[in-house]
């Protein structure tokens, strides 16, 4: 998998990989059409309006031709030593291991940024993304926010061989 940087031509064919209003039922929200999904990446793809905060938006891509399949993300805050990441693969293309790809790519690289603290956001019952946050070293915390479990993990503990 290629982890391509967003961009608002992506749009249209991302419009297609999170039109399942199934794939929301733990992400929230809704499908959006082409249209709205472009603003969305404009807004992201511009970066935080806050200085002290960066923003790093990935489309996942199959290796070659391949179509797009899902996205990882990052927010990135320096002045509070944390990263947040969040993945969401289209449900055609779930099982696969993709998210956990992309997920420990990301981690991996947020890592080796003065980052200390990794962060990630996990319904209670979305089995699958925990197994994903697992997978890259994050543990769950008592800490709820918004129904979802926070999930965190140090950059100095790296994920267990064979995770």
């Amino acid at each position: 998998m290629e982890l391509l940087p967003l961009r608002v031509g992506h749009a249209g064919e991302m419009a297609r990989v999170l039109g399942d209003p199934v794939l929301h039922e733990f992400i929230g929200g809704a499908p959006l059409a082409a249209g709205a999904l472009r603003e969305r990446y404009a807004r992201l793809a511009a970066g935080s309006p806050d200085p002290a905060v960066v923003w790093c938006n990935w489309v996942l891509r199959l290796r070659g031709d391949g179509p797009l399949v899902g996205t990882v993300q990052a927010t990135v805050t320096p002045g509070r030593d944390t990263a947040e990441t969040a993945w969401v693969i289209g449900t055609p293309w779930q099982g696969r291991g993709l998210a956990t790809e992309a997920a420990l790519a990301v981690t991996a690289w947020l890592a080796q940024l003065p980052v200390g603290l990794l962060v990630a956001h996990i319904h209670p019952d979305h089995h699958a993304s925990a197994a994903v946050a697992a997978a890259c070293g994050l543990a769950p915390t008592p800490h709820r926010e918004d129904g979802e479990i926070r999930w965190e993990r140090r950059t100095g503990s790296a994920p267990a061989a064979g995770s």
